[in-house]
């Protein structure tokens, strides 16, 4: 016989009540993709795209909520919540397998018409950026014709970076960071410090006694990992479908991909591993 949910108490009747639907705002996501052109595959770009924004909001919330529990010594529950910002990423990586199954013909057929519209203008991937440390101010300028936008992204560079944060927090703890690296200029990226790379060599040497430091640079390393991986495939990806044309928004392409593989988010927690 056909099951009949109801008659196991499965409310069916939503005229009255919440549905999912209504809860998720599906009408309203579902309606945000308007292509541009007649090409089959500018669907598959759209929706890749804007899930994949969806879940760097959610890895922003994730760093963020970190950042304030780390700032309040409430370290165990900053470390769930980094855990799931590596996990996010995971998935981000994941999002790369289906884009590249479209291939340079396919991609071809809409490319114009996305004007001069491209990823790196992503300023929820810029927070991100500067959210953990990497505080490039020329980046700034994508975002000048959006005031709201520079607004967000000066408050970012006003806040420590959770790298930041992790660093005071080991000074409150008793290990000898640098006045210099906790006065530091907040606005100026991350750089690589030879005092705080001896820190963490300390860490590293003696994990049962710095327990919570030692876990928390794992988790660090962890997000750095997969977020090296995320640029890896968007590099492999681009190149598989455009090749060595420039970008859309104007920068070198490849080039310019291959340039962010070399930049470091937590130089000392990669280059300890040399000094054990």
């Amino acid at each position: 016989m056909t099951y009949d949910p109801s008659k196991d108490g499965a409310q069916m009747d939503f005229r009255q009540r919440m549905s999912y639907g209504d809860y998720l705002q599906i009408d309203q996501i579902l309606s945000a993709q308007h292509p541009l052109s007649v090409a089959h595959d500018e669907m598959l770009f759209i929706i890749q795209h804007q899930t994949s924004e969806l879940w760097m909001k959610l890895a922003l919330y994730e760093v963020n909520g970190a950042r304030q529990m780390i700032a309040q010594d409430r370290t165990s529950e900053a470390l769930k919540m980094l855990s799931r910002v590596a996990r996010i990423f995971e998935q981000l990586n994941s999002a790369w397998d289906v884009l590249r199954t479209m291939t340079p013909s396919e991609y071809t057929q809409f490319r114009d018409d996305l004007g001069q519209s491209s990823g790196f203008q992503s300023w929820q991937y810029r927070l991100i950026e500067y959210a953990v440390g990497n505080r490039n101010l020329a980046m700034l300028k994508p975002h000048e014709h959006r005031p709201d936008l520079l607004e967000l992204l000066e408050a970012e560079l006003a806040r420590p970076s959770l790298y930041d944060e992790v660093l005071r927090r080991l000074s409150r703890t008793g290990l000898n960071v640098p006045e210099a690296v906790l006065q530091r200029d907040l606005r100026q990226a991350w750089q690589f410090d030879e005092d705080v790379l001896k820190v963490w060599a300390e860490v590293y040497r003696d994990p049962s006694k710095y327990w919570e430091a030692y876990e928390v640079a794992e988790k660090l390393v962890d997000f750095e990992d997969y977020f090296r991986r995320w640029r890896f495939n968007h590099v492999t990806t681009v190149e598989r479908v455009i090749g060595f044309k420039r970008g859309t928004g104007g920068t070198a392409g490849i080039t310019y991909l291959r340039r962010m593989l070399e930049v470091e988010l937590f130089p000392e927690l990669w280059r300890v591993r040399t000094e054990l």
